[in-house]
């Protein structure tokens, strides 16, 4: 993890106004914490050429990860020898077909680096200050005046999270619940945004504004409403405006409380106990509404390869604003809707990052270079093996950041 950084200081901690020229680990914390769209294309659309043969050394890593106890992968690695995509796995439990190399899938907390980009958007075209408190945006939520629009993005607000939060001495506060049987039991209900994010006010402040940084949801569905605020537009209105159809990205979708994948897909599941019995049920369905804004998104890998790209080759923010986006801060060594991953001598440095899942099922992985020529994207099911979704994101990240940015070495 690259080395913290202090926040930018300016006098009332503003950003210098900057004119709008746009067309338009804390891995576990990541992971752990609309119209209809045209269909997607399946593993038969992707020529033989990117299907692989050239670049053994890849479908041999996500077998691997797949024989950790994944249903299955699906791999798209951008860089210097061109565009490889790939697929490991099954596409659903009892069938033999892989899941299907641009398949769509919920993407969980890979939609942040997107909220992000909105606010900051709002900052360049001078309706958003960057250091202005959020409250004077939202008064009437009653939020601390001390919470900035830059604390908000950075995770250092102190904000309860509402899916559940640890106090001090490592008790757990109980939230929506957010994972397990719990969740599954309830994956249908609808939530609203401010529903969500008054629940999170509800519930003592984790720290005071600024003085300490931990992952929270609340501070992206807070993003979401701040966004609605000030454009008088609908979340999913502005994304699509801004970013999803100047970027081409088509099969993208806020969803909203749309609880299906509209493409072709690959089944995530949900293993649990019950009665001393283990239960395996698919949670392809679900709604995404608890997440809103900060984990509420259906895409592809190639979706997500362009927005990547296109961020951090400056074609969605000033420089200035990507520059703060991109500078780490604190101990999770988070920009603003970025983790910034010092990956050691071995693998050329530092690469900016944002991985997410839905509750349970998915897990979606998002990586780039600093100039953006170099992309690692990718989706993953779980099924019905014992597995440890926990112990093993970590080991299939090390394993697909050795092969795709260290040339095979280990990173550090």
């Amino acid at each position: 993890m690259s080395e913290s950084l202090r926040p930018v200081k300016n006098n009332r901690a503003r950003t210098p106004r900057v004119s709008r020229r746009v067309a338009v680990t804390a891995l576990a914390a990541a992971l752990l914490a609309g119209a209809a769209t045209p269909a997607v294309a399946g593993s038969a659309a992707v020529p033989k050429a990117a299907a692989g043969q050239d670049r053994p050394e890849l479908q041999k890593a996500i077998q691997e990860i797949v024989d950790l106890g994944l249903a299955g992968v699906q791999l798209r690695v951008h860089d210097e020898r061109g565009e490889w995509v790939g697929s490991a796995g099954v596409r659903k439990l009892g069938q033999t077909a892989k899941p299907p190399t641009n398949g769509q899938f919920w993407t969980g907390s890979v939609i942040k680096p997107l909220t992000a980009t909105l606010v900051l958007q709002l900052v360049a075209e001078d309706k958003i200050e960057l250091d202005a408190p959020v409250a004077g945006y939202l008064p009437k939520l009653g939020l601390d005046r001390r919470i900035t629009v830059r604390m908000m993005l950075q995770h250092t607000s102190g904000l309860f999270n509402y899916t559940g939060d640890f106090n001090d001495d490592g008790k757990f506060v109980p939230g929506i619940p957010g994972k397990g049987k719990e969740w599954l039991d309830n994956r249908f209900h609808s939530y609203r945004p401010e529903e969500l994010v008054r629940l999170a006010l509800s519930k003592p402040a984790r720290f005071e504004p600024g003085t300490d940084q931990r992952y929270a949801n609340t501070n992206y569905t807070l993003a979401l409403l701040l966004i609605e605020k000030v454009t008088g537009r609908p979340y999913a209105e502005e994304m699509k405006r801004r970013i999803l159809r100047p970027l081409g990205m088509r099969n993208t979708v806020v969803p909203g409380n749309r609880t299906q994948i509209p493409g072709p897909h690959a089944h995530g599941y949900f293993r649990y106990q019950d009665a001393g019995q283990w239960k395996v049920v698919d949670v392809s369905r679900q709604n995404p509404s608890l997440l809103a804004g900060a984990g509420a998104l259906i895409s592809t890998t190639q979706d997500l390869q362009t927005f990547i790209s296109a961020l951090m080759g400056g074609k969605l923010l000033p420089a200035p604003l990507l520059a703060e986006m991109r500078k780490p801060y604190g101990k999770l060594g988070y920009g603003l809707g970025l983790f910034v991953q010092d990956l050691g001598p071995n693998c050329g440095g530092t690469v900016f990052q944002h991985n997410g899942s839905p509750p349970e099922g998915y897990g979606a992985l998002m990586y780039s270079s600093l100039d953006g020529k170099k992309t690692m994207t990718a989706s993953i099911t779980t099924g019905d093996a014992a597995a440890d979704p926990a112990a093993v994101y970590p080991k299939l990240v090390e394993r697909l950041l050795k092969e795709v940015f260290c040339g095979g070495k280990a990173a550090g």
